[in-house]
């Protein structure tokens, strides 16, 4: 169904004008909306035909006009028409959406990841350079955003209507999409899935920023070091370097540039190493052992936060090599032969 641009714009103004639609404000929202006002058309089509029908038969075969029942024979012509016409509509839109749900829930490679956290009754956005927030995001226009998003405790959904993103949160599993905003501005954030007592209180606000002023906002809003930094300084707390260092007799798998690999498995399956992969060998090792190695990783449920988890995947996806790993081993296994012989003086 084409639709004239100035129509289209007309129609889209004044329904932010009168409050009854959200405004296009992310490049997937036009795309969205011309679906739904595609099915909106062919719902009123064929109300006004199916009424219009129930009302004109009502009127001729009225019973004063037909005291006596008058037989009509079918039409195979009718019946195919009814019959093909509705098909064919559902098979348009079933091909639509299914295309445009590819499209919303596949994110492009370059996009910018931003974690996100839900909880009751609270969103928390975790940038990888450092940047905290609550109940607020900022994201810059001309670019896309992906958010990978877990719950702490029960169901949310993340949800922004001027983008046309809406995504359940799950506990313990990740969920993503994506969207690319366009005008700069403040927009709602809601979730739209009830959570508890408090439920309506969970909302926060979208910043939209331009490119430039978002760079100033990341510069401006560091609060420590970025998740890989905490990732590597929680890894080598827990001792996986022990383990993990790539060397020989490592007694567990090499991790540097593994994210995005397939890992053979103990089972002889294959496995993409991504950020879902990654979280559930912390959690549940022993499901996930590597061909080559012993199932001795233990687990780390309940010793590692959501937000600690975040930050040992986003370690692991940008380690590329292990100097560093090998740098603190070495470190600690002096302090430890150090500590061990007190009286010892070096030469």
């Amino acid at each position: 169904m084409h639709i004239s641009p100035v129509l289209w714009q007309f129609l889209v103004k004044w329904l932010n004008a009168s409050a009854l639609f959200p405004r296009e404000a992310s490049t997937i929202a036009p795309y969205t909306d011309a679906l739904y006002f595609f099915l909106l058309a062919i719902t009123i089509v064929g109300v006004t035909l199916v009424g219009g029908l129930v009302i004109g038969f009502s009127v001729r075969y009225r019973k004063e006009r037909n005291p006596v029942a008058t037989h009509i024979e079918g039409s195979t012509l009718l019946e195919a028409t009814w019959t093909i016409i509705p098909l064919a509509l559902f098979l348009i839109v079933f091909v639509w959406g299914a295309l445009l749900y590819f499209r919303i829930y596949t994110p492009p490679v370059n996009s910018m990841n931003v974690y996100i956290i839900g909880k009751q009754w609270m969103w928390k956005a975790e940038h990888p350079g450092g940047q905290h927030e609550i109940n607020a995001l900022h994201v810059p226009i001309g670019r896309p955003v992906q958010l990978t998003m877990i719950s702490q405790d029960v169901f949310h959904s993340f949800s922004i209507p001027d983008y046309r993103v809406k995504r359940e949160v799950i506990p313990g599993r990740y969920s993503t999409v994506w969207f690319e905003a366009t005008d700069p501005g403040t927009y709602h954030l809601f979730c739209t899935q009830y959570c508890g007592t408090l439920h309506a209180g969970m909302i926060g606000q979208i910043t939209a920023l331009s490119p430039e002023d978002y760079e100033k906002w990341t510069r401006e809003s560091v609060s420590g070091m970025s998740l890989a930094q905490n990732g590597e300084r929680l890894f080598n707390s827990l001792g996986c370097n022990a383990c993990h260092n790539g060397q020989a007799a490592a007694r567990g798998p090499n991790l540097a540039g593994v994210y995005g690999s397939r890992v053979q498995q103990a089972d002889g399956s294959q496995v993409l190493v991504n950020d879902a992969y990654l979280r559930d060998t912390i959690l549940n090792p022993s499901q996930h052992v590597v061909a080559g190695y012993a199932p001795i990783m233990p687990t780390y449920q309940g010793q590692v936060s959501e937000d600690g988890l975040i930050d040992l995947v986003e370690y692991i996806k940008n380690l590329q090599t292990n100097y560093r790993n090998e740098q603190t081993l070495t470190t600690s296994q002096s302090n430890q032969a150090a500590t061990a012989a007190p009286g010892t003086v070096k030469p």
